[in-house]
């Protein structure tokens, strides 16, 4: 299974372990809270029914898991925090008919053998029995993006009926360590000196105002003073009127081509 181990020297603290289901690319967390703080970091890839179990015998501080879109019922002694959802895709072999259009709604799909990955023993069983004709399988997008092969091809689909999925994080409520509340907010998107973040809470008044000061301008011109203006003046004279939005996004959306009826 990957895993990542991030323990900067000098770190005595335990590092910081977190689990994640596949799909979940936690990259981007990790080396923003690599840049921020000092404690060292572990993550792991396991089994979507593993998972919660980390939590559950302390051998993971946060899990990245996948819920339902509709109807999770939280854990009892569990936080989780919905994040964002995931396309469903539906997979098939490369010469089935849904191969001709860019997506799907899932009624056009009736009369297929749609199938379970958990009742064929995992996702890279299923989609062995997929490329053997045998019947469909819709998948979380990223899913289907780890286990992609040549013979199988993958198109978004829409409908009622079809079960998305979101990755949510979850931990303990039971958990002491700020730690937990730093790498959440990271994942929320908080900005190091943000005052919900628990490192910038810990900081003195001081600290917290020159961080946010530090914009290389200069000092500004003594009080009392005329003549020459301040290079901050200066650039401040050049885009002042500007507009601050970017130009109206030109690129229609692409129409949805579905298969037609009456297909072989």
């Amino acid at each position: 299974m990957p895993q990542e181990s991030l323990s900067p020297s000098g770190s005595a603290a335990m590092p910081l372990k977190i689990a994640y289901v596949p799909g979940v690319t936690p990259g981007k967390w990790i080396s923003r809270w690599t840049e921020r703080r000092r404690r060292g970091l572990e993550a792991e890839q396991v089994d979507e029914t593993a998972v919660l179990a980390r939590l559950e015998t302390n051998s993971a501080d946060l899990v990245f898991l996948r819920i339902p879109e509709e109807g999770f019922r939280r854990p009892e002694g569990v936080h989780a925090i919905p994040l964002y959802l995931e396309q469903p895709v539906v997979t098939a072999p490369k010469d089935h008919p849904v191969a001709a259009f860019e997506e799907v709604e899932l009624a056009d799909l009736a009369g297929e053998n749609l199938m379970e990955a958990g009742e064929l023993g995992g996702t890279a069983t299923a989609l062995e029995v997929v490329a053997s004709g045998a019947g469909l399988l819709i998948l979380p997008m990223p899913v289907a993006r780890i286990h992609s092969r040549r013979d199988i091809i993958t198109r978004p689909v829409h409908g009622d009926g079809v079960e998305g999925t979101r990755i949510a994080v979850a931990w303990r409520e039971d958990a002491q360590d700020p730690d937990i509340e730093e790498f959440i907010g990271i994942v929320r998107g908080r900005t190091a000196n943000s005052s919900r973040q628990p490192s910038a809470q810990a900081e003195p008044a001081k600290t917290r105002k020159a961080k946010a000061g530090r914009t290389g301008e200069g000092k500004p011109p003594a009080a009392g003073k005329s003549g020459g203006r301040s290079g901050a003046g200066r650039t401040a004279g050049k885009t002042t009127g500007k507009s601050q939005h970017g130009k109206p996004d030109k690129t229609g959306s692409k129409q949805r081509r579905r298969p037609g009826k009456g297909r072989g």
